[in-house]
């Protein structure tokens, strides 16, 4: 008989997420049987927490989204919009990198529109920024605001994935995306 205290389930659950984070985050086809070796349980409690592996993906999405938004709320975005926005896009930029091979894993079982809407505040932040930027002048006002950030969202999601493919050297990353969506800002 073991003496070890059993973990609770919300403890398990987090580790499951946890390993989902870090598994899908290097390989969006991560086994889901790796996932539970990695949390330390077996499948069948994997299976009793998350369903499906679409369910067990937008709990990943979610709680890599939950970080990123600690991350990039912290961020300084008074002031000149076009250093505001320099400053959060080499956050951003780390945020998106290090979650590219999540949110290919997410495409494949996620719904386009459930997608979208668990990118909805960091597109809020990006479309306010764009906008204030668009008022004082240090950005184009002739395009749509909306279109500015998708354009910026290409970028970033881009970026990953010339990084992924090794296109991209890790060093000059940063650099390229702030330097291409100031292009695409500034017109």
């Amino acid at each position: 008989m073991s003496c070890a205290t059993p973990r609770r389930p919300r403890t398990r659950q987090r580790a499951i997420v946890s390993a989902a984070r870090t598994l899908l985050g290097s390989d969006p086809h991560a086994r889901t049987d790796d996932i539970a070796k990695a949390a330390g349980v077996g499948r069948m409690t994997l299976y009793g927490h998350f369903g499906t592996r679409a369910e067990l993906v937008d709990a990943a999405l979610v709680d890599a989204l939950r970080a990123g938004d600690e991350t990039l709320a912290a961020i300084d975005l008074t002031g000149d919009a076009d250093e505001a926005m320099t400053r959060l896009l080499a956050s951003s930029w780390q945020i998106v990198a290090e979650s590219a091979a999540l949110l290919a894993a997410a495409e494949e079982v996620l719904p386009p529109g459930r997608i979208r809407d668990l990118h909805d505040k960091p597109v809020r932040r990006m479309t306010e920024l764009v906008r204030r930027g668009q008022d004082q002048g240090v950005f184009r006002a002739d395009l749509p605001t909306g279109w500015l950030v998708s354009v910026v969202q290409y970028i970033l999601h881009g970026a990953a994935a010339e990084l992924r493919a090794g296109r991209l050297a890790p060093h000059e990353a940063a650099d390229v995306v702030i330097k291409s969506v100031r292009s695409v800002l500034t017109g």
